[in-house]
């Protein structure tokens, strides 16, 4: 009944997919973030289920990229889009730490997080329009559960920012070493699939993965001290438009060797 909670939580708070209520207890968060990578699986589903659509219906390029990059919207109904443009607003305020973190907490939208967003939108529209192979599109679903894994590896393993939040709340409420073992096991399983959809493309997908990790661990020590609920957000969106980015690379590449 736990590990039931736990998935509702999950999915009450990551996504927008309607979920029974009801009154969290610690006890029952102890595996929540076990739960948090398929709200990615969702997302990644309905992606390729459209990416599929497109291809049997024959409709436009520009009509798949779209709407395929606003699904991961709606079922998430932008959280961790919100994490990401609170993260860009501190780590380019050329401040203080601790006015940093101030400005995490900040609900206006400032000038960075905008111009940053915009950025990362146009890289990630560029590169998708440019995947069309529906096994690449199957690998960058796969992508959607991995960020995830690794999202939640992040919130029991590195240090946190401040010792309060949501973030912390949940750290200190999993149970750590089980958490992150079965988050491991999940992250290993989706990388062998995502090897097994697309071979080379596959693996270069999983090292821009596990390289935008090893990134987000040293730019959250070296700006804010550690990690927040906020950067979790940063950290989902870097990890799947890195994964994307080096889909497009990956698959120039395989064409200019054939």
């Amino acid at each position: 009944m736990r590990q039931l909670k736990g998935l509702i939580i999950a999915f009450s708070l990551y996504s927008a997919i309607p979920v029974p209520q009801f009154e969290w207890k610690e006890e029952d968060m102890k595996y929540t973030l076990c739960f948090f990578p398929w709200v990615g699986a969702v997302a990644g589903a309905l992606v390729f289920l459209w990416c599929t659509l497109c291809e049997s219906l024959s409709l436009g390029g520009l009509c798949r990229v779209l709407v395929g990059t606003a699904i991961p919207l709606f079922v998430t109904g932008g959280f961790h889009v919100d994490g990401f443009m609170d993260t860009m607003d501190a780590f380019h305020s050329c401040r203080s730490r601790e006015r940093k973190l101030e400005i995490l907490k900040d609900s206006h939208i400032g000038a960075f997080s905008v111009i940053m967003l915009a950025a990362f939108g146009l890289v990630w529209l560029g590169a998708f329009s440019e995947i069309r192979d529906l096994r690449l599109v199957g690998t960058i679903c796969a992508g959607f559960f991995l960020s995830r894994c690794l999202s939640g590896i992040s919130v029991v393993s590195f240090h946190p920012a401040k010792e309060s939040g949501l973030l912390h709340f949940f750290a200190k409420s999993a149970r750590k070493d089980r958490v992150r073992a079965i988050l491991c096991v999940q992250a290993v399983s989706c990388v062998a699939l995502m090897l097994a959809l697309s071979g080379a493309a596959g693996a270069v997908m999983a090292g821009a993965a596990f390289a935008s990790f090893l990134y987000y661990d040293f730019r959250t020590k070296k700006e804010l001290g550690g990690v927040t609920g906020d950067t979790s957000g940063y950290f989902v969106l870097l990890c799947e438009g890195s994964m994307m980015a080096a889909a497009a690379v990956a698959q120039t590449l395989v064409k200019l060797a054939g």
